[in-house]
């Protein structure tokens, strides 16, 4: 992922944010130390602004498609009322298994729920509402990963898609590549929704924040 803003803007903003927790930052240095595709943890500037959306939301049940080590599913956990729960998809066996153990480390792991297999699947057997729902998987499904949700969003809820700007190649016509095609696709499709309004935020790798239209 190439950044998109200067690293020294980066650290500023991480230094007057809220901080990671201790478990989330043992996660994130063992996935860093372990996985060459580490860079798929949110990490603690990211985090921080999922648990603010978390709680300026209230959110009691939060829908994350894309679990990876977990890093993500800890910032929800942290945030929401302690009879809340996280239901988080994953199909990586491996990566799961780092989650599992720092879930059971942390005082709030068992409010996290793991359906492992395909998210789409997992998607159709969920009853909503869910107070917000997080979208980070396999980007050729994401406005699947979308419509889907929608269906399953509370009527004042929030959804959160991330890596909407792709390290800017959404900027290039034509795409790249297929999973490219597919973010535009998607950035597309929430820009011309009449059901919702949204803002693309450019934190990170971009994240689209989409709420029903009231």
């Amino acid at each position: 992922m190439k950044p998109l803003i200067s690293p020294e803007i980066e650290a500023y903003a991480l230094a007057h944010s809220r901080p990671e927790s201790s478990i989330r930052q043992a996660l994130r240095e063992e996935t860093e130390r372990t996985r060459d595709d580490a860079v798929m943890v949110v990490g603690p500037l990211e985090g921080a602004f999922l648990q603010m959306m978390a709680q300026l939301v209230g959110a009691k049940r939060v829908l994350e498609i894309g679990m990876f080590t977990g890093y993500s599913a800890l910032c929800f956990a942290e945030a929401i009322s302690e009879d809340g729960t996280v239901i988080t998809c994953e199909i990586d066996e491996e990566a799961a298994a780092i989650a599992r153990r720092y879930f059971a480390r942390s005082p709030v792991g068992k409010n996290i729920e793991i359906r492992m297999g395909p998210a789409i699947e997992t998607m159709r057997t969920l009853t909503g509402p869910f107070d917000l729902i997080f979208i980070d998987a396999d980007k050729i499904n994401y406005v699947n990963y979308y419509q889907r949700g929608l269906e399953l969003l509370a009527p004042r809820g929030v959804m959160l898609i991330d890596n909407v700007l792709w390290s800017g190649e959404v900027l290039k016509q034509p795409p790249p590549d297929e999973r490219t095609a597919a973010i535009q696709e998607l950035n597309r499709a929430v820009a011309q929704d009449p059901r919702v309004t949204a803002v693309l935020v450019t934190i990170r790798d971009g994240v689209l924040v989409v709420r029903r239209k009231t």
